[in-house]
């Protein structure tokens, strides 16, 4: 199988010959094997891994993305972001756990921009009610 694993600004991962992808969904750890049936799905925070012809297994810590299969040999993954790495162990440690904080960092700068946008709003609508507009406002 040919495995290309792409950030908007490089192609990370792109080899020939893999023999099984490993990688993680909202369902859980699933694997990959050669004729596989066209496929695609959303990848979790997590690590990919795959195996070539020598054994040797090797490893990229994703963050969030799509995985396809495409003709049962053509296997792609798009995520925001994508470290290689030849230790499960540290990958796991240090960049996953980055991931997973840089995450909860936009879910909450998304929470207080709601917070900012819907406090906009509410000032808004006060000073468009009909009730303040008899008061001698702008708009009398």
């Amino acid at each position: 199988m040919r495995l290309r694993i792409v950030t908007p600004l490089s192609v990370v991962v792109e080899e020939d010959g893999v023999l099984v992808v490993r990688a993680e969904d909202a369902t859980g750890c699933f694997g990959i094997l050669p004729h596989h049936a066209d496929f695609l799905t959303n990848l979790a925070i997590s690590v990919v891994s795959w195996a070539n012809p020598d054994g040797i297994r090797h490893y990229c810590a994703v963050r969030r993305g799509v995985l396809s299969v495409n003709g049962g040999h053509n296997v792609a993954v798009a995520t925001r972001e994508a470290v290689v790495g030849d230790n499960l162990a540290s990958l796991d440690k240090t960049v996953l756990a980055r991931f997973r904080a840089d995450v909860e960092a936009e879910r909450t700068e998304h929470v207080e921009t709601t917070r900012l946008q819907l406090h906009a709003i509410r000032q808004i609508m006060s000073h468009l009610r009909p009730d303040r507009r008899a008061g001698g406002g702008i708009f009398s």
